[in-house]
């Protein structure tokens, strides 16, 4: 593809920032593959007064944007979706090579990216509120309205899509918005979101991108121009958004980390129970809130399972997801993570845990791992790896299995796989996360679905489907009188 018929030409957002219009940024950062190390490029980063600037940029053009037609802000969202999906092959190119992902997760991103912006434009044409009952005679009104500017912060692993679920919905229905992307993906979770609504028509200004570090994220958060955040990241950095958040009166969406149990009941189909387990596991090299991080086992069927799972890891291709196309099995982000990774697997191998595959790594690339009888308190079952290791403990009873899967702090996503439906029904009301998957691994996300955790998860918000409405409007009652009401003063 050349240049100029690409959705990104280099020489448009190289060391540039998007607010608008693409300007000189504070900083640079290179763009580096983290499976070759080969470099890509340079991104624009901004700092404390650039990320000022553009929060109040954008609260100045928000107004216009609200005050456009909904058929106006609806074409601009389809247009974006068009563009992304036009673009496709592109996109999916800058997330396997900028952010270690295998082929087939790179493709499904951009496409579920192209679904997301055309869900999206549906909102502006959908009801905005309700009419109330009236006690006094007066026309009584719920409405939805915009919040004003909705600043974004998502992370590493999905960039473009954990962005994306924010971005589109929050201008759909008329915030303008300023987003945040890590510095580690800024191409493809900030300048690939700003080329298409630049290209899509997009008011400037009501768009700002602007990568930076958690510092300019600070500024973000108690800049009065912003009405709310929606973060998705660590539990940890969750915490210190949530808390700015409230010190400065702003809503908060906090979607975060998770230690999600898939249950494998002894009625189930062991093949289908593996198949769904190393998926869940290894996935973008586990770096998934929603990944399999304790696959908990009915211990009659927990022998055969563990051996058909190493036999299942024979198959898993492993090494540079770009210069190899079958791999699954790629790059971790840098090597903080793989360290990261290694000292967890280490340590828990150390506190008792059986190392029957993996535990090793060449560059970025870290080893599937297969840890067996990991128990509660092993450092493998109760900290997210955000690594490609496969967590096995066997359980006996269902109530043993429900127990184990709900120990911890976190709720975000659990699967359970079975061969008997209505035996799951019976209990799944006792399993605390905000995802419940029956004959599914915990790695699922639809845009027309409220997705959120509970507990070290998330503030019990969500975002998508329905949710978007709460997440990014605020209700305003508005009542009409024919006539000024007489007070007796």
């Amino acid at each position: 593809m050349s240049d100029s018929a690409a959705l990104l030409p280099s020489s448009l957002w190289q060391e540039r920032l998007f607010c608008g219009r693409w300007v000189e940024g504070a900083s640079t950062a290179e763009v580096c593959e983290p499976a070759s190390g080969q470099r890509l490029g340079a991104v624009a980063l901004t700092d404390a007064q650039g990320m000022s600037r553009a929060c109040a940029d954008a609260a100045a053009a928000q107004p216009a944007w609200a005050a456009l037609g909904y058929e106006q802000r609806a074409a601009v969202l389809r247009r974006a979706g068009e563009l992304a999906a036009l673009h496709s092959e592109e996109i999916a190119m800058w997330l396997t090579r900028e952010g270690g992902s295998s082929r087939i997760k790179a493709g499904t991103e951009a496409a579920i990216t192209a679904k997301c912006l055309l869900q999206a434009s549906q909102l502006p044409s959908a009801s905005q509120g309700d009419v109330l009952p009236s006690s006094d005679g007066s026309l009584s009104l719920a409405r939805r309205r915009p919040l004003g500017v909705v600043g974004v912060i998502p992370p590493f692993n999905f960039p473009l899509y954990l962005a994306m679920r924010a971005v589109a919905p929050a201008l759909a229905v008329g915030n303008a918005v300023v987003l945040k992307p890590d510095p580690r993906t800024a191409v493809c979770g900030g300048v690939v979101i700003a080329r298409l609504f630049e290209l899509a028509g997009l008011p400037a200004g009501a768009l700002q991108v602007l990568p930076g570090d958690g510092a300019v994220g600070a500024v973000m958060t108690s800049d009065a121009h912003v009405a709310a955040i929606q973060f998705t990241g660590s539990t940890a950095a969750g915490r210190k958004v949530g808390e700015a958040c409230g010190k400065h009166l702003k809503k908060v969406s906090l979607e975060l980390g998770g230690k999600n149990a898939l249950l494998i009941l002894d009625d189930a189909d062991l093949d289908l129970a593996v198949n769904n387990a190393a998926w869940g596991s290894f996935l973008h090299q586990g770096q998934i809130c929603m990944a399999t991080g304790r696959i908990l086992v009915q211990r009659s069927l927990y022998p055969a399972f563990l051996d058909k799972l190493l036999a299942k890891l024979k198959t898993i291709g492993v090494g540079d997801p770009w210069a190899e196309p079958g791999v699954l099995v790629g790059p971790l982000i840098n090597a903080a993570q793989r360290d990261s990774c290694d000292r967890i697997v280490q340590a828990s191998v150390a506190a008792g845990a059986r190392l029957l595959a993996g535990g090793s790594h060449q560059g970025l690339i870290y080893q599937p791992t297969v840890l067996a009888d990991v128990a509660p308190g092993n450092p493998a079952f109760d900290e997210e790896i955000f690594g490609p290791v496969a967590v096995v403990t066997p359980f006996d009873t269902d109530a043993d299995g429900i127990a184990l899967a709900n120990q911890g702090p976190y709720g975000l996503s659990m699967g359970v796989i079975t061969g008997n439906i209505g035996r799951v029904l019976a209990f799944a009301d006792q399993l605390q996360a905000g995802l419940l998957h029956i004959n599914d691994q915990t790695v699922k996300d639809e845009v027309i679905e409220p997705f959120g955790g509970v507990g070290a998860s998330g503030n019990g918000t969500s975002v998508g489907g329905l949710a978007n409405w709460e997440e990014f409007t605020q209700w305003q009652w508005l009542t009409i009188r024919p006539q000024p009401v007489a007070y007796p003063v």
